[in-house]
């Protein structure tokens, strides 16, 4: 989580509330996202390999249509 909320911090360009709390029960000690597999056996890739790439154009999307799809 922290990775993706400095990528967001960084992308966006505002200050994003965080707080570190310890983990709950039952949640796993790390997440991995990886498209590494998929490509590998299916020859897919992604079409925004990365996290500031996803952030960035989810960003613009949300600026341009801040009332969601119904703009």
């Amino acid at each position: 989580m922290r990775e993706v909320i400095e990528a967001a911090r960084k992308t966006t360009g505002r200050k994003i509330p965080a707080e570190v709390v310890p983990r709950r029960p039952g949640d796993p000690p790390e997440l991995v996202a990886s498209s590494d597999k998929i490509t590998q056996e299916l020859g897919w890739y992604p079409e925004y390999p990365d996290l500031e790439t996803i952030i960035e154009t989810a960003w613009r999307w949300h600026s341009t249509h801040p009332n969601g799809y119904g703009d």
